[in-house]
């Protein structure tokens, strides 16, 4: 097997965009595994679930949304911190609102310039133009559990469930529709980027996800989820990729076992059943160390940095 080339390094090819309705004035603007953006048109607005990775990447997204609306794009709602999500906000011009969690501000603070170092680094495809980006993302609102934004008379409601791929995350419910925008709490055929989890907490809160019943959801990467019967797959096969990890993680760590040897575990307890899913082996030596660490009870996720990443990759992976 040859030596993985650097997280996405690699990974230049144009994907294809996919722009579909899965619901009345609800959109999934997806690209082969890159992250999702949500669209949910309201009668005198437009908001934005997730930004894009840079201004310039954003754009594709608004022309998407000009081939269905001529509605001004009035909010962008930031499902969690993470630079690939929300560094494009500012090609959102008449968005005078950006929302985020008030634990998702909190990590851009202590976390987000590390983080967008770290991505631009791992992502260079995707952060093309980076150039274009005015500095880090800063919301203008945050809540605590949750609020609802007003489209005319569509209800959005957005709400922290738990704690999952960061302490941050945050859902957009369309109650209308019966449709759910996840972020990163789900993923359809892509691997589950940990490096921030919370692998213990996570299941639960897909649970309680799963309790609003969706018809439909767009998850953080993947394609758009039409149907409950999809919905509870995708959902059940997050939960599978999660406890794979760390049960392998956690045993390794009670057996006494180094960084290396976890992941040699985890590796050949998931190669088979997940290794050709999108981004799997970027997010595989990230994913290890998180887990290892909250195996051996270190609650709040390391910072990631540039030199982190190429560090733990080498360790890892080389």
């Amino acid at each position: 097997m040859s030596k993985p080339v650097f997280a996405s390094a690699a990974d230049l090819a144009e994907k294809k965009i996919t722009f579909s309705e899965i619901g009345p004035g609800l959109y999934a603007f997806t690209a082969e595994g890159d992250p999702n953006t949500g669209v949910i048109i309201g009668d005198d607005g437009v908001l934005i679930v997730d930004a894009q990775a840079t201004p310039i990447m954003a754009q594709a997204v608004i022309d998407r949304v000009r081939s269905v609306t001529d509605k001004p794009i009035t909010h962008v709602l930031l499902s969690h911190y993470h630079a690939v999500r929300v560094l494009g906000a500012s090609a959102y011009k008449d968005a005078k609102t950006i929302i985020a969690s008030d634990a998702s501000r909190d990590l851009i603070v202590e976390r987000g310039a590390q983080d967008m170092a770290s991505e631009i680094g791992r992502f260079p495809r995707l952060f093309r133009g980076q150039e274009s980006i005015p500095g880090l993302t800063w919301p203008t609102v945050t809540f605590k559990n949750e609020m609802s934004i007003w489209l005319g008379k569509r209800e959005v409601r957005i709400k922290t469930i738990g704690r999952g791929h960061t302490a941050g995350d945050t859902i957009a419910w369309v109650p209308d529709a019966g449709v759910m925008f996840s972020g990163d709490l789900v993923e359809y055929k892509s691997a589950c980027y940990c490096g921030d989890a919370h692998f213990k907490d996570w299941p639960e809160t897909l649970v309680r996800l799963a309790a609003h019943d969706p018809v439909a959801l767009v998850p953080g990467r993947g394609d758009a989820l039409v149907g409950r019967e999809k919905v509870s797959a995708a959902v059940a096969g997050t939960k599978d990729f999660l406890e794979a990890t760390y049960g392998a993680a956690k045993r390794a760590a009670e057996e006494g076992k180094d960084l290396k040897a976890a992941f040699a575990a985890v590796r050949a307890a998931m190669d088979g059943p997940f290794g050709s899913y999108a981004i799997y082996e970027h997010c595989l030596p990230f994913n290890v160390s998180r887990a290892y660490d909250e195996a051996r009870g270190i609650d709040h996720p390391v910072i990631w940095t540039a030199e982190r990443d190429r560090e733990m990759w080498a360790a890892l992976q080389g």
